[in-house]
């Protein structure tokens, strides 16, 4: 059985490849829609849809409402989880 000795040099490479492989990922992700219906909401937040309606009542997410679809802002939704991350 052969012995692999790792060097630090050898864990700086694998650092800097996996990095590299992490930022292609990252920027090969297409951006949000702009505009968000209540079940992808639900499933983003995975929430269900009363508390998601509790949200709305209470005036803790903005909504716009066409017809018979509500829709959210992504950027809202984003402002949400950062308030929740800050207390």
């Amino acid at each position: 059985m052969a012995v692999e000795v790792i060097t630090k040099d050898d864990l700086q490479t694998f650092k800097y490849e996996l990095l590299e492989d992490l930022k292609h990922f990252v920027q090969a992700k297409e951006p949000p829609k702009e505009w968000l219906k209540s079940y992808e909401v639900r499933k983003f937040l995975k929430i269900s849809p009363g508390t998601l309606q509790n949200l709305r009542i209470n005036g803790t997410l903005r909504f716009t409402k066409i017809g018979s679809i509500i829709y959210y802002s992504h950027e809202d939704i984003q402002k949400l989880l950062e308030a929740g991350f800050q207390k």
